[in-house]
């Protein structure tokens, strides 16, 4: 497949770049500061570019199969500026432009409902992690509102705490919902989550909840 990644400077981007490639896929990485990203590859275009401007961004999508996304807030400054909403819809308005649909972004575990049969003790470390990163989930909620008002096939993959850990693939998935007792993820496995999302039409339109 011909795909773009954005985000692709962060830990989930560039771990979904370098699995792209391994798995094959052309890909094109969209940077703002080519010097903070050390992937290589045969198949690798790296394209820089301003994410707030839609009309830059579509050579990045123009004739690719997928887009996924890596974008999100970094510090609690971005967060409560809105990064993770104003930067996707630049990115919704370029795939429309170019026909592109399928788009398989990174969100959060907070953003979607916790499982009926979660234990007391993971109720409460959920209450006042949702208290303290209020604004995170808040810019995340507001982008997928974004997902779903578009026109795009969107899949919105999330993981709970993350990690630095080595990719396992290995990980429940729950579509429409979160892993009862998921408290972490690798960023890795994220990265894996997401491509596996790309081919599967029950994830279209959907959260998908991930973790170990």
């Amino acid at each position: 497949m011909k795909l773009t990644v954005f985000g692709a400077t962060g830990g989930i981007g560039q771990e979904i770049v370098r699995q792209a490639l391994g798995a094959g896929h052309e890909v094109t990485a969209v940077v703002r500061d080519p010097a903070r990203f050390a992937v290589t590859g045969d198949r690798l275009e790296v394209f820089r570019a301003d994410l707030t401007d839609a009309g830059a961004l579509r050579p990045a999508v123009a004739g690719r199969d997928a887009v996924l996304s890596g974008l999100g807030a970094r510090s609690r400054a971005d967060a409560a500026a809105g990064v993770a909403t104003r930067l996707t819809r630049p990115v919704l308005a370029a795939m429309d432009a170019e026909g592109v649909r399928r788009l398989v972004v990174v969100s959060a575990a907070p953003v979607g409902p916790a499982p009926e049969d979660e234990g007391l003790l993971d109720k409460a470390v959920l209450a006042v992690i949702s208290r303290v990163l209020k604004d995170v989930y808040t810019d995340l909620r507001a982008m997928e509102s974004e997902l779903a008002a578009g026109a795009a096939d969107w899949t919105s993959v999330r993981p709970p705490k993350l990690t630095d850990k080595p990719l396992t693939g290995r990980y429940r998935t729950v579509v429409g919902g979160n892993p009862p007792r998921g408290r972490t993820l690798a960023r890795a496995d994220v990265a894996h989550a997401m491509l596996a999302s790309l081919d599967d039409p029950a994830t279209v339109g959907r959260g998908v909840g991930v973790a170990y």
